[in-house]
């Protein structure tokens, strides 16, 4: 499968794995996917993601985390903005606020990948890549 939307494919296995509330999900390796994983971890919306080698395709693995023995998932929605056919940019005075600072938003900014906060913090705007809560 060649998805030229990568973020969006990624979104969609974690939306996935968390309703089947599958332990890990496995999603192609680019520079974009790791990097929004790390803001993810950062976060705390997933215990951790690793590395590994598919042939010759890199894959991440991405932990996902629950919470209470019911395992209700920690990320609640993966909300996709920037999309290839439509580019949302975002200038550092109207960076979106996502559920009024309870979700965060990826943006894509010239220091790289960040949360709206991160982004806010440093004056910076970017292309709002998705929003996670």
């Amino acid at each position: 499968m060649a998805a030229n939307d990568t973020i969006a494919d990624m979104l969609t296995r974690i939306r996935n794995a968390n309703l089947a509330r599958h332990q890990t999900t496995e999603v192609p390796s680019t520079k974009m996917t790791r990097s929004i994983a790390k803001v993810l971890q950062e976060e705390g919306f997933i215990s951790e993601y690793s590395e590994k080698a598919d042939g010759v395709r890199q894959i991440l693995v991405i932990s996902l985390k629950y919470q209470g023995k019911n395992r209700r998932p920690i990320i609640s929605a993966l909300k996709r903005v920037s999309k290839p056919g439509l580019r949302v940019y975002s200038n550092r005075k109207e960076l979106p606020r996502v559920l009024g600072g309870i979700g965060i938003a990826i943006i894509s900014t010239s220091s790289g990948i960040m949360t709206d906060r991160d982004a806010r913090r440093q004056g910076l705007g970017g292309e709002v890549l998705c929003y996670v809560w």
